[in-house]
């Protein structure tokens, strides 16, 4: 008997120690330990670079934003220019439009026909832009005899400029306000063959029926003017091409 309760003694410490063992947490593995501190400093690290990144993004954009004002500040600019530009040029072709005009009444055709011609560029060293001006202003001075020498120059010297039909043009002007009709027919119809899509075009076929007119060409002149009202509806050239021919139907042409 005394045995048995002896084995119970042992058998109950036995169970204590086992259960004293078990409640002991067992040792960290050093191994995760450390694949757990490098995973927070790589959390950390990435929050940083995050952060970083939005801040260098936003100075970009801001940047970016900066940057679209300057350069819509100078498009504002450049249409303002360009819109000045082609005010002062309409107005100094309208101008000029008038004083020839007024001029193919024959008033100042005469004197004009007395002027000496040149036969060298109006700036002998200077671009095509310098000496087409230089003409063009002889043209508004009433200088047509000069004016027209000086646009033929010009053809000679720059035919591959871009102000070529203009010179064209305003050639065949020159020798129209001197009552030259042939000649001026000769340019206008040139303007025509060489530089069909030039914005001169409509006025160019209007001066030819003009021309047509003066030297009493009457179906010419009417085929002409009749394709200017056809391919150039609403233009002044169109306009002026239904007067003329309302004047023509008056006269019985």
């Amino acid at each position: 008997m005394i045995r048995v309760r002896n084995r119970s003694v042992l058998l109950i410490a036995a169970l204590g120690a086992l259960g004293g063992c078990a409640s002991t947490p067992p040792e960290a593995d050093p191994v995760v330990q450390k694949l757990s501190d490098l995973d927070s400093r790589l959390l950390r690290i990435e929050r940083v670079l995050a952060n970083q990144s939005l801040l260098d993004l936003s100075q970009r954009i801001e940047a970016s934003q900066n940057e679209v004002r300057i350069l819509r500040g100078q498009l504002e600019e450049l249409q303002h220019n360009a819109t000045r530009t082609q005010d002062q040029q309409r107005d100094m072709y309208g101008d000029l439009d008038r004083r020839l005009a007024s001029v193919e009444g024959g008033a100042a055709a005469g004197a004009a026909l007395g002027a000496a011609p040149t036969s060298s560029l109006p700036v002998p060293q200077g671009d095509d832009r310098a000496n087409y001006q230089a003409a063009f202003d002889l043209l508004k001075d009433g200088k047509y005899t000069e004016a027209a020498a000086a646009f033929k120059e010009f053809l000679v010297k720059f035919p591959g400029s871009g102000l070529s039909d203009n010179a064209q043009y305003w050639l065949g002007e020159a020798h129209y306000v001197t009552k030259q009709y042939p000649d001026a027919l000769r340019a206008f119809r040139t303007v025509l063959e060489k530089y069909p899509d030039s914005r001169k075009t409509p006025d160019a076929l209007l001066k030819i029926g003009y021309c047509n007119y003066e030297l009493k060409n009457w179906g010419e002149a009417r085929t002409a003017l009749d394709q200017v009202v056809k391919q150039y509806a609403d233009t002044t050239a169109a306009r002026l091409a239904s007067q003329r021919l309302a004047k023509m139907e008056s006269e019985g042409r």
